[in-house]
C-alpha cells in the first residue's frame, strides 16, 4: 500500500487561481519528484515502460495558466498519463483504434480509459513514450485518473487472459474480434423489424422494433463504440453510429459511457449513471431523498421509456454546452458532432417521426408507444440490474460500501470494478445483451469483444475467490431483476447519507 501511495501524485490544496471554477479538491495534484519516481522504481513491480524516462525530446510550453482556458493550451491536445503531459497531435491520425477513441483522452487524464483499454499495456507504453512530452505542464490543474495497472489483481488477471484465452494471438488482434457474425444477426433482425413495422404498424409490430433496438442498443453501438466489434476502426465507427438510428446519440454515449462510468463505477460523484435519472429515480442513498422515492420501485417502469425521450433533449443541449452528464466534450471533433445533428434529424431514427411518414393509420401514438416502451424497459432494466443490487451498492456495510467511501485515488481501481458490479446468466444471456450480463468482466476489459468473456469470467472470479474479493453473480435474469426491485424499494426509503462537496456532481465542470 505504500508504494501505491508512493507512485501517485501527492494530493495537495486547489490552485488559488482555479478556486470556484468547479473543480474537487480531493483530485488537484501535483507532480511526482524525481526522489519519489526514483524510490516507486525499486519499490514497486510495474512493468518498466511504465516509469521508463520518454525517449524523444521534450517540448517546452510557458509555465502557469489554465490548460482549458489559456492561449497557450487550449489549441493543443494534450492528454496527462500516469503525471506526465504529452502532445497527442502526432498520433491523431495513427491511433489503431481509431481518432474517435483517441478524442476521448484529449485535455484530460487518459491513464484509466489507456490502461484498461490495452490488453498488453507494454506495448501502448512504449507508444507514449514517443509521444512529445510537455515539460512545465501545470499537471497539478488536472484532475487525476486512477491508476488500473498498479492493481495486482488486474495485473494478474490480464496475464492469465492473454495465456490462457488467447494464447498470444491477441498479437494479431484476437480479443476485438469474434462478435462480427453476431453483429450481422442482431442489424438483419432489426432489418426485418423495421420493414414489418413500416409495412403493417401494429401494437405488436411497434414493441417488435422496440426489442429490436434494444438489442441494437445492448450489442451492436455498445460494442462498436468500445471499439470491440472488430479489428477494424472503420467497422467500429459504423456499428456504434448504429446508437444515433435507434434514438441515441454515439458522442454523447462515448463520453459519458467511457469516461465516466466506466472509470468511476458507482462513485456518486463521478459516475453519470448514478446521476442520469435523479431526481426521478434515486439509485444511491447519498443521493438526496424525497418523499416520492419510497414509490420508485413501482413507477420506475413506466418512467424508463420517458428518461429515453429526456436524454433525446440532453443530447441536443449537451452539444450546444459541450459536455454531457459526467463528461465534457473536449475532444469531439465536428464530424462526431455532424453525425448527432444526421441522427436526431432523421425520420429512420425514432417511429414516433416515422408514422407520420406512413399512409394513414389509427392509433399511430400508441402503437409508436409499444416501441417507446419496449426499448425503455429493456435497455434500462438490463443496463440497470448490474449495478444497483446491495453487493455493488454502500448502502451497507461491507467491501462495496470500504471502497467507495475510500478517497477515490486511494482505491485499488480493478477491486472497485469487481465489487461494484454483478453478473448474471451465462452464455445466452452474453449473446442477447453483448456481455453486459457478465458486466464485472465488461468492466474491467471494455475493449474486448464479448464473446470472449464467459471464458474470461471463469478466470476473474477463480482469481477473487483466491484473494477474497466478492464476486456477485446471480443464475438468471429474473432473479438479479427481483433484487434489483427489492434494492429499488429499499433504497427509496433508506436514510440520505451526507455528502462530501468534494463529490457533489455539480462542481465537476472539468472532467
Amino acid at each position: 500500500m505504500q508504494a501505491l501511495k508512493m507512485n501517485r501524485a501527492v494530493a495537495v490544496q486547489r490552485p488559488s487561481s482555479l478556486v470556484g471554477k468547479g473543480l474537487p479538491s480531493r483530485l488537484f495534484v501535483k507532480p511526482v519528484t524525481r526522489t519519489q519516481q526514483r524510490i516507486t522504481r525499486v519499490s514497486q513491480a510495474d512493468p518498466p515502460a511504465l516509469v521508463s524516462e520518454p525517449v524523444v525530446p521534450s517540448v517546452s510550453v510557458p509555465v502557469g495558466g489554465d490548460p482549458w482556458g489559456d492561449e497557450k493550451w487550449k489549441g493543443m491536445k494534450w492528454t496527462v498519463f500516469r503525471g506526465k503531459a504529452y502532445d497527442l497531435t502526432p498520433y491523431m491520425a495513427k491511433h489503431p483504434g481509431g481518432k474517435w477513441l483517441l478524442n476521448l483522452a484529449v485535455k484530460r487524464d487518459c491513464t484509466a480509459l489507456f490502461e484498461s483499454y490495452h490488453l498488453r499495456p507494454e506495448v501502448a507504453v512504449a507508444m507514449v513514450r514517443r509521444l512529445p512530452e510537455l515539460k512545465d505542464f501545470p499537471i497539478y490543474a488536472v484532475p487525476q485518473s486512477p491508476y488500473p495497472n498498479d492493481s495486482d489483481i488486474y495485473n494478474t488477471i490480464r496475464e492469465r487472459v492473454k495465456k490462457e484465452v488467447f494464447k498470444g494471438t491477441e498479437i494479431k488482434g484476437a480479443h476485438r474480434s469474434g462478435s462480427e457474425w453476431a453483429a450481422l444477426v442482431i442489424l438483419a433482425f432489426g432489418v426485418f423489424a423495421t420493414c414489418l413495422y413500416a409495412t403493417s404498424t401494429t401494437v405488436l409490430t411497434g414493441a417488435i422494433l422496440g426489442l429490436a433496438g434494444a438489442w441494437i442498443g445492448l450489442t451492436v453501438q455498445h460494442c462498436g463504440n468500445h471499439g470491440a466489434m472488430s479489428t477494424s476502426p472503420f467497422v467500429n465507427m459504423a456499428m456504434g453510429l448504429c446508437s444515433d438510428l435507434i434514438g441515441g446519440a454515439s458522442l454523447m454515449w462515448r463520453y459519458h459511457h467511457q469516461v465516466s462510468h466506466h472509470i468511476h463505477c458507482n462513485d456518486d460523484g463521478l459516475d453519470e449513471d448514478v446521476l442520469n435519472a435523479y431526481p426521478i429515480l434515486r439509485f444511491d442513498h447519498r443521493m438526496p431523498k424525497f418523499w416520492y422515492h419510497q414509490f420508485q420501485h413501482i413507477y420506475m417502469w413506466v418512467t424508463f421509456p420517458f428518461l429515453v425521450v429526456s436524454f433525446q433533449a440532453g443530447d441536443l443541449i449537451g452539444l450546444f454546452t459541450n459536455r454531457t452528464i459526467g463528461a465534457t466534450l473536449y475532444g469531439a471533433d465536428n464530424w462526431e458532432r455532424l453525425s448527432l445533428i444526421i441522427g436526431k434529424s432523421s425520420p429512420l431514427q425514432h417511429p414516433l417521426w416515422n408514422s407520420f411518414l406512413l399512409p394513414r393509420t389509427h392509433r399511430r401514438s400508441r402503437r409508436s408507444a409499444s416501441y417507446l416502451f419496449v426499448q425503455g424497459v429493456v435497455l434500462a432494466t438490463t443496463f440497470a440490474v448490474s449495478h444497483n443490487v446491495p453487493e455493488s451498492k454502500p448502502v451497507q456495510a461491507g467491501p462495496t460500501q470500504d471502497i467507495l467511501y475510500t478517497e477515490t485515488l486511494e482505491r485499488d481501481w480493478a477491486v472497485q470494478q469487481i465489487l461494484t458490479s454483478a453478473n448474471w446468466g451465462g452464455v445466452i444471456g452474453n449473446f442477447f445483451t453483448g456481455g453486459l450480463n457478465l458486466q464485472i468482466e465488461h468492466h474491467l476489459f471494455p475493449a474486448i469483444s464479448f464473446m470472449h468473456y464467459p471464458a474470461i469470467a471463469a478466470i476473474v472470479e477463480d482469481e477473487c475467490n483466491k484473494r477474497g474479493v466478492q464476486y456477485a453473480k446471480y443464475p438468471t435474469l429474473p432473479e438479479i431483476v427481483g433484487r434489483f426491485v427489492r434494492y429499488m424499494k429499499e433504497v427509496g426509503v433508506a436514510a440520505e447519507v451526507p455528502r462530501p462537496l468534494s463529490s457533489n456532481p455539480h462542481v465537476m465542470s472539468r472532467f
